[in-house]
């Protein structure tokens, strides 16, 4: 019943709604007649995608809980599938988030990326380092785990930054070589994005804005094989000036294996190429897709006459 009620905003009149949500924002009445764009960044990953991650289940108390929560669940994702019915039209961040749509809501859309700042995040005339990096909030779902222990496996250097829930767990098996910096500002993320050897990215992400970040520093990415990095990483093996190296699955031997293959063809990454691909993401693409759509949603008949 909260969420319902979180969502009842009185919307005046207006050409049309636009809402960017992960959870409840899509679930906006809009007058009648009007037409709803919804930039969907998901559907609720606890309730769909990931519960597992999310909730844990641990002895008979951890059972009952489980079960409680898995009513809950239910419960929200009736409504969340229920409330899909007042958007007219979805953009899915990636196609990943287009198949989440399809499956939960039966609905299509059309995908338009997000933006990354690539006047912020540039290459600069500094050498690369030995150490690897991971840059996030440190989420169960993310497998930062696999990175440590990839890293200390192989005797690697790795910088961690970011803070969260995994924090301490992660800080308790972390083991000489690897450095935790906690939170830390864009300008020193910057600085070491372009000074790493390559960033570290082994959790399946709804599209994931750090990899492309990376590149536009000139950094590589070591990634698994799914979710949004696929679609914003050129693996190697693939392409003639790859960006990046995947692992299939989400295992500390598969994922030293990708580091391994990066560093035997550490000459093949050119950080101009990580460069290029980065601008394909940039600000101003996004928003002259996402107007474009506006204008097509809210004035059919004028655009298509222009047509």
């Amino acid at each position: 019943p909260l969420m319902p009620a979180a969502a009842r905003w009185a919307i005046p009149e207006c050409e049309a709604v636009l809402s960017f949500s992960h959870c409840v924002a899509k679930a906006a009445e809009p007058p009648k007649g009007t037409p709803h764009v919804c930039y969907c960044f998901t559907p609720m990953r606890y309730a769909w995608h990931m519960k597992d991650s999310y909730f844990r289940k641990i002895g008979l108390v951890g059972r009952m809980k489980a079960a409680a929560v898995g009513r809950l669940l239910a419960a929200i994702r009736e409504w969340d599938r229920r409330t899909a019915d007042r958007v007219s039209h979805f953009i899915a961040i990636s196609r990943t988030v287009q198949d989440r749509i399809l499956e939960c809501y039966g609905r299509s859309s059309d995908i338009i990326y997000p933006p990354v700042d690539t006047e912020f995040y540039t290459l600069a005339a500094i050498p690369r380092e030995d150490f690897y990096l991971v840059v996030s909030a440190l989420a169960p779902y993310k497998r930062f785990d696999l990175a440590i222990d990839a890293c200390r496996k192989l005797g690697k250097k790795l910088i961690v930054i970011g803070s969260g829930q995994d924090a301490k767990k992660l800080q308790a098996k972390a083991g000489p070589g690897i450095e935790f910096l906690g939170w830390q500002s864009d300008e020193t993320i910057r600085d070491h994005l372009r000074r790493a050897k390559a960033l570290l990215f082994p959790g399946e992400e709804d599209f994931g804005i750090v990899p492309l970040e990376a590149q536009a520093c000139g950094c590589p990415v070591i990634a698994f094989d799914r979710g949004g990095a696929t679609e914003t990483v050129r693996g190697l093996g693939e392409h003639s000036d790859p960006t990046g190296v995947f692992f299939d699955d989400q295992t500390i031997d598969a994922t030293a294996d990708a580091i391994e293959r990066f560093e035997r063809d550490a000459d093949r990454f050119d950080p101009r190429a990580a460069r290029k691909n980065a601008l394909l993401f940039r600000k101003e693409r996004f928003e002259s897709e996402l107007f474009s759509y506006l204008d097509r949603v809210a004035a059919p008949e004028t655009v298509r006459r222009a047509a």
